[in-house]
């Protein structure tokens, strides 16, 4: 596991696994939220962003977490390791809400400085339709994803296990 890209709704937990795993198997862990977005929510340019993420994924280790559908394919084919949070979206809805009490008004440690957390509907849309709308085209994303590891996680337990022998831990 040289290359690892997490995926899954928000609230699934993307942030926090890529930080411990990054901590457990010494790679650099990369949040695509705090490259995506400056400050006040200004989404970067398409032909930016495309430069931004050709940079990372050319490095030769890391650890990217993140969402993005327009270049997860791009991602895919660079990662030689795929992990899928796929958590029940009570628990996505539950941490969306504590996260964003626990940031209202300042910035979170994984965003760009001066994206203040807010209360979003839009994105809370977003998570509550995940399942029946996202992730299908992850799924497909995936199922044409040869030679890589693919590795999903659909429970608190399963991820812990992971986390404690990431190189063991079978694939489904």
């Amino acid at each position: 596991m040289k290359r690892v890209l997490v995926l899954g709704s928000g609230g699934a937990g993307k942030t926090t696994f890529a930080q411990r795993l990054g901590e457990t198997i010494e790679l650099p862990v990369v949040h695509l939220d705090g490259l995506f977005w400056k400050p006040g929510w200004v989404r970067t340019p398409d032909n930016e962003w495309a430069d931004i993420l050709r940079v990372e994924i050319a490095k030769p280790e890391w650890i990217i977490d993140g969402n993005y559908g327009s270049s997860r394919q791009l991602r895919i084919d660079a990662a030689d390791t795929i992990i899928l949070l796929d958590l029940p979206r009570r628990i996505c809805m539950w941490r969306i809400t504590k996260r964003t009490a626990m940031y209202y008004g300042r910035s979170r440690p994984d965003m760009a400085e001066g994206c203040v957390e807010r209360f979003n509907m839009e994105f809370l849309i977003w998570v509550w339709t995940y399942k029946n709308r996202s992730l299908k085209r992850v799924m497909a994303d995936l199922s044409n994803a040869r030679g890589k590891r693919i590795v999903i996680l659909r429970n608190t337990r399963e991820i812990e296990s992971f986390l404690k022998e990431p190189h063991a831990y079978e694939t489904r």
